[in-house]
């Protein structure tokens, strides 16, 4: 009886999970860990700390850079389609002068076929047998030979015409794919560029605006202060000192320009007369001076001859950053007048405010 009762109160065994039900259970386990850990995990991740005044200004000075670089981009993207437009208008216009070429020279062969149908109904010994007038008859033959080397001539002219015009279309062809590809870069970089713009002002809206004014006094500073030489009741320019110092007359008419676009904004992709950018500022400059200046920062620096930064004279170019992605006008005194960015019309600033990176003396 005893021993009944022992047995009755023992704890029956737990028998080990075999097969799928261990894997499972073995699962759900690993799973309810991975869970814990997972949420004890993120509740002790700490927040990420917002940035401050000085690094959005720095991300901003970035982007803005960025911006530049995407608009150097975009203006030789478009002088690129520029001339691929110009390229595909020429060869329309040759096919269709080549097409009215081919259309007269069709409408007289088809009158000379007529006519020659008309006088030559009769085999010619047949017209000579019945002829009255033998002389008249054999003039008649003499144009008929001509006739008939006219119209070879015709053949072979209309054969010509319509292996050009096919040529000139195939030409067409190539410049419209072109077109289409260096449109579509045009597209890429306009919005690269207006992508970094719209991040560059979220990221100032996030900034009190004494921050803001911080930013646009220390913008300010670093390119140029307010522009220089400039009458603050009238906004006009004041006469431009440099220009009289300049080492030419063309390079003084070049200063001369650029000293009456001071006060006028950025805008990317602008080359005046009432906005530029900053490789639009120095072509309109040296264009007003009879000079032709490529469009680009990057090929404006190969447009005439290196100088050393020691040697530099009114009217030069000068370059700045790795990737040569801005330009100003040098005016003398380690001075030059430039288009900074947006928000930023066209100063003075030294030239010591951004990496220099070469320079180019026009004439």
């Amino acid at each position: 009886m005893a021993a009944h009762r022992r047995s009755a109160h023992r704890k029956p065994k737990q028998r080990p999970l075999a097969g799928s039900a261990a894997r499972t259970a073995a699962s759900l386990a690993l799973a309810g860990a991975a869970t814990a850990g997972s949420v004890t995990s993120a509740g002790a991740a700490p927040a990420e700390p917002a940035p401050t005044a000085a690094q959005v200004r720095a991300k901003v000075d970035r982007l803005y850079h960025d911006a530049e670089v995407a608009t150097e981009k975009y203006n030789g993207a478009k002088e690129r389609a520029d001339a691929a437009t110009r390229s595909v208008d020429a060869l329309t216009d040759e096919a269709a002068r080549r097409t009215g070429r081919l259309n007269t020279a069709r409408h007289a062969l088809g009158a000379l076929a007529t006519a020659q149908y008309r006088s030559g109904a009769l085999d010619p010994a047949v017209q000579l047998a019945l002829s009255s007038d033998p002389d008249t008859y054999l003039e008649r033959a003499a144009y008929l030979d001509r006739a008939g080397d006219r119209q070879s001539g015709l053949l072979r002219d209309i054969k010509r015409q319509v292996s050009r015009i096919a040529r000139v279309k195939a030409r067409a062809d190539q410049e419209s794919e072109r077109l289409a590809a260096r449109r579509a870069e045009l597209r890429e970089h306009r919005t690269a560029i207006r992508t970094k713009l719209a991040d560059a002002r979220k990221l100032l809206a996030t900034l009190t605006a004494e921050q803001r004014a911080a930013y646009e006094r220390s913008a300010d500073a670093r390119h140029g202060g307010a522009p220089a030489h400039a009458d603050r009741s009238t906004g006009r320019a004041a006469p431009d000192p440099a220009s009289a110092s300049a080492p030419n007359s063309r390079a003084g008419q070049a200063i001369a320009f650029a000293h009456g676009a001071i006060g006028k904004p950025y805008v990317w992709g602008a080359t005046g007369p009432n906005a530029f950018d900053c490789s639009g500022l120095t072509q309109a400059a040296w264009k007003a001076a009879g000079v032709s200046l490529p469009r680009t920062t990057y090929t404006q620096i190969n447009a005439g001859q290196r100088v050393a930064r020691s040697q530099l004279a009114p009217g030069d170019l000068v370059f700045f950053y790795s990737g040569i992605s801005h330009v100003g006008l040098y005016i003398g005194g380690g001075q030059m007048i430039h288009a900074p960015r947006p928000g930023a019309p066209v100063r003075i600033a030294p030239i010591d405010e951004m990496p220099f990176a070469g320079a180019t003396r026009v004439a």
